[in-house]
């Protein structure tokens, strides 16, 4: 096959996925979708963030969205710099590609929220908060274990559902099997850190690099109308739509990975 054709049909060996977790999980998220993709010839390099799955950092000590995502510039500032990657975030992954947008462009084919927060300046207005800061309300009061790290008249600097609430709100359309291994491997996030995640706004760069929003339709964290109205207030290029929970890695497996080759293909 000539130059050409492997271009327009983007070889898996000339294409790199970087797939980042969501809060409290870690690079064992990808798990299923990495073996997938990675027997199919495609490169895939899971992180996990700062405090993040096997990183020994204790949620508590980090305190800034810079801090907790370095993991992810640091490998986007060790590419060439005429190498591309697709990056793949889910949940509140999606701010870590918002910021690695503003400062590696230039490295990113393609971004893709996969239920994720996607607020092209973080968390800068009320209406920011109200679309991408989950709402578990329904489920009571008392969902999460929190952490003080700054003492316990401040500010909760870290958080994780309760693991009896976990299954229902987070993996409700899972195998049970990986909700288990999943409860055994999620860790309190740096909520803090999350909530100071504000970009400014004048990078005008980060127009340049084609977004695919992937809805999942029961999520339970990033409701749907959240979702929708993220996606009006800042359109993406594409949009699909999974009939899963808030963790299609686990519950739509096959048809995740089948929209990430087409996103591979089309961008």
């Amino acid at each position: 096959m000539g130059e050409a054709a492997e271009g327009r049909w983007s070889s898996p060996r000339r294409t790199h996925f970087v797939l980042v977790h969501g809060l409290g999980g870690g690079a064992w998220c990808w798990y299923k979708l990495r073996a997938l993709m990675e027997s199919s010839g495609y490169s895939v390099s899971c992180i996990d963030l700062k405090s993040s799955g096997k990183d020994p950092t204790s949620a508590d000590s980090v305190l800034c969205f810079d801090e907790y995502n370095k993991p992810l510039m640091d490998l986007l500032a060790s590419l060439h710099e005429t190498e591309q990657v697709i990056l793949v975030g889910h949940s509140a992954g999606g701010l870590s590609l918002t910021q690695a947008m503003r400062e590696f462009a230039g490295k990113i084919r393609a971004a893709v929220f996969v239920t994720a927060t996607m607020l092209r300046s973080g968390f800068c207005t009320d209406q920011d908060v109200k679309d991408g800061v989950p709402d578990l309300s329904e489920f009571g009061d008392d969902v999460y274990d929190a952490g003080f790290g700054l003492g316990l008249h401040k500010p909760p600097t870290s958080a994780i559902v309760k693991r009896e609430f976990q299954r229902q709100i987070l993996y409700q359309m899972s195998h049970l099997e990986d909700s288990t291994l999943a409860a055994m491997l999620l860790k309190p996030g740096p909520i803090l850190a999350i909530q100071a995640a504000r970009f400014a706004d004048e990078n005008l760069v980060i127009d340049t690099v084609p977004r695919v929003f992937i809805k999942a339709v029961h999520d339970n964290v990033l409701r749907l109308e959240q979702q929708e109205a993220m996606i009006r207030r800042w359109p993406p290029a594409e949009t699909y739509t999974l009939e899963c929970d808030h963790s299609p890695f686990f519950s739509a497996t096959l048809p995740l990975y089948g929209l990430l080759v087409k996103v591979a293909a089309t961008f």
